[in-house]
């Protein structure tokens, strides 16, 4: 491993410029790259459809077994075919599931060691714990953590920690491979290949637990570390990203020199998917030409939750030039289909029906029937399974039909308008249990309306028994607590613009995308995945059935209720920190041994990169005993089983996006 001293020493030399080492040259070569990102601890298949000659089929994607599966046969045929090959991970294995509630990294650093990764890059949600937790799991690691513009010097949770690199160099002899640990003495005859990470340079915006962390400047650090890695002879080489894939292909627009961009944080499940009757989510290594108008980056990324998996061929010539980069991701489902989403035996396809399905996706380049890895998918279900089924608990709703989240709407084609169809009923949850007599007590408030940011929201709802342990261990997995402040108009407008705005972007991160309960509006883009407006806002003072809907005010002043996280302002709701900078009526609720307490705001301040909460008193303690701060999960606990015991969508959108058509 390196250490701290060669660490510094590499970034200061390439900050510094040094260049006085001459290219070493090799001959030409294609690398193969398989890869993953966001698998969010998703170490189960995954529940989903897809069309097969217009026939709607349900079935399972992913998993970690099945992920294992594909790696297999991937490293078999590269050592068959003395074929190079890498295996990188771009990052946010934390969090999404319940097994990671409950076992909080320690199932991630397992599994993922067991699948031979050669690098992972550092998400957001690896912050999700804290520093401490973070730096167990990095050591525990047998493969390293590649975070180039990630200092984790200052932070004493991370003293001694050798396993987090500004880069790792690989040498290649055909399928041989060897990692270099001597920048200043390359093996000869050897094709070298140098990965570096980047992490989200506003991190401490995104990811509250960042402690004395210090994340760098994405474009500065990624020339300065490309400068000098071919400064030392080291010609090709690959950024593994954790920023999402519109920042990827920014970085290549800004950065001579890489040939490989290896993404996450967005999502992206870049291919044309319309042959399953998915959409087409963007180019798969799209060349994406550099400042210097001579060489182009090629940028891959493979969607999220383990569903699917990458793999590009770069070749390069003997200048470690570019000279070709195609793959694609591949979808891999089990071999047993459903007509129906509740997949009950009497709707499972026929031997007959199977066998057309199956040769459909035999002629499909982008998904494959691949059985899980027996041997991990045993260890899953002896070692881990038993303490996460035993914590689901009590069953609090009947789903008659699967109720579906995504971040963006236009996600799932160009038809969808509305988008999340999750979103509106956690906000719809929030908003009753803000207005429960015992939590008006609290607050003093009547609430007019509630806000939620997409990214909050980690699964679909599932058909069939909903309990208690499908909204705490997987849906709304972050123990967020509620926070109910006074907004204006004008401040909820200035919001729910900046935010659509900022996900209208191909491949942009869309975590930030907003929705509402008791409020809807209406966006039209007037310039393709770049600009648009508000045509309309309107507050809802009627009923589910009998809905009332009036334009919002902006002089008006609402109490809204929206979780912590987007309270304070993170993950790009600025407009809300700018409000209660100096001032704040905001009061926080948390559960305290049995009983709701109110937390007054005083004001937020902008501490260095993060938002600080100041109190009037006494902060929470989220940590403490007897102290439950997932009130926003609780809302929605509530709310489905004191009034939706048959959980089905709002018969109304809150959410209308009309965007331009090409």
């Amino acid at each position: 491993m390196f250490s701290k001293p060669l660490i510094a020493l590499s970034i200061t030399l390439a900050l510094s410029g040094c260049v006085t080492t001459p290219a070493i040259q090799h001959q030409p070569f294609t690398l193969t790259v398989a890869h993953i990102n966001d698998t969010h601890s998703h170490f189960d298949p995954v529940k989903s459809s897809f069309s097969a000659n217009g026939v709607e089929v349900f079935n399972e994607f992913g998993g970690y077994p099945r992920l294992q599966a594909m790696v297999k046969q991937y490293k078999a045929q590269a050592q068959k075919n003395d074929q190079s090959l890498l295996f990188l991970d771009a990052g946010d294995a934390f969090q999404g599931s319940a097994y990671f509630k409950i076992n909080q990294g320690a199932m991630n650093a397992d599994l993922l060691d067991q699948m031979g990764l050669d690098g992972m890059a550092l998400g957001n949600h690896e912050f999700d714990l804290n520093n401490q937790k973070l730096n167990r799991f990095v050591s525990s690691l047998d493969f390293p953590i590649i975070a180039t513009n990630v200092d984790v010097s200052h932070d004493t949770n991370f003293n001694g920690q050798t396993n987090i690199l500004p880069y790792q160099i690989f040498a290649f002899d055909g399928d041989h491979k060897t990692v270099v640990k001597d920048i200043n003495n390359l093996p000869k005859h050897k094709n070298l290949v140098a990965v570096f990470g980047l992490s989200l340079q506003n991190m401490p915006n995104i990811a509250p637990h960042t402690g004395d962390v210090k994340f760098l400047n994405e474009v500065k650090t990624a020339q300065s570390t490309v400068d000098f890695l071919k400064s030392k002879g080291v010609n090709d080489v690959i950024a593994l990203t954790h920023i999402g894939n519109a920042t990827d292909i920014a970085l290549a627009g800004k950065v001579n020199g890489i040939d490989l961009i290896v993404g996450g944080h967005s999502h992206t499940l870049l291919g044309d998917f319309t042959n399953i009757g998915w959409s087409n989510f963007g180019p798969y290594a799209q060349m994406v030409k550099n400042p210097n108008g001579k060489a182009s980056t090629c940028i891959v990324q493979a969607g999220k939750y383990a569903e699917a998996i990458g793999k590009v061929n770069v070749s390069f010539n003997s200048q470690g030039e570019v000279t070709n980069c195609a793959g694609h991701n591949t979808l891999l489902s089990n071999d047993v289909f459903y007509h129906k989403s509740d997949r009950k035996p009497q709707d499972k396809f026929t031997a007959a029906q199977t066998t057309q399905v199956e040769q459909f996706i035999a002629k499909q380049k982008n998904i494959v029937i691949i059985n899980e890895d027996s041997q991990l998918r045993h260890e899953i279900d002896t070692k881990y399974k038993p303490a996460v089924e035993k914590a689901y608990g009590n069953i609090i709703a009947q789903v008659p039909i699967e109720i579906k989240h995504e971040r963006r709407p236009g996600d799932s084609g160009a038809a969808d308008k509305h988008g999340s169809a999750v979103a509106p009923l956690i906000a719809e949850s929030q908003y009753y249990w803000a207005n429960l007599p015992q939590v008006q007590k609290v607050t003093g408030k009547k609430v007019d309306f509630a806000l939620i940011g997409a990214g909050g929201i980690r699964t679909n709802i599932n058909e069939g028994e909903y309990r208690e342990g499908n909204v705490r261990l997987e849906m709304l997995p972050f123990s967020n607590y509620l926070s109910v402040l006074s907004l204006k108009g004008s401040t909820v407008k200035q919001l729910l613009q900046d935010t659509i705005t900022a996900t209208l972007p191909e491949g942009a991160h869309a975590g930030k995308y907003p929705y509402g309960g008791h409020i809807r509006y209406t966006f039209d883009e007037t310039k393709a995945h770049k600009a648009g407006h508000l045509t309309s806002i309107d507050v809802m003072t009627g009923t589910e059935k009998h809905p009332i809907w009036t334009p919002l005010q902006n002089n008006k002043t609402y109490n809204v209720v929206i979780n912590n996280y987007n309270a304070t302002g993170n993950d790009g709701w600025t407009p809300i920190f700018t409000a209660q900078n100096k001032h704040s009526t905001r009061i926080d609720l948390i559960d305290v041994n049995g009983k709701l307490v109110g937390y007054k705001v005083k004001n937020i301040e902008k501490q260095g990169d993060k938002y600080q909460v100041i109190y009037q008193g006494k902060a929470p303690n989220c940590k403490a005993v007897n102290t439950d701060c997932d009130t926003d999960a609780q809302a929605f606990i509530d709310y489905i089983s004191q009034t939706r015991h048959q959980l089905v969508p709002l018969p109304y959108s809150v959410v209308t996006l009309d965007r331009i058509i090409k």
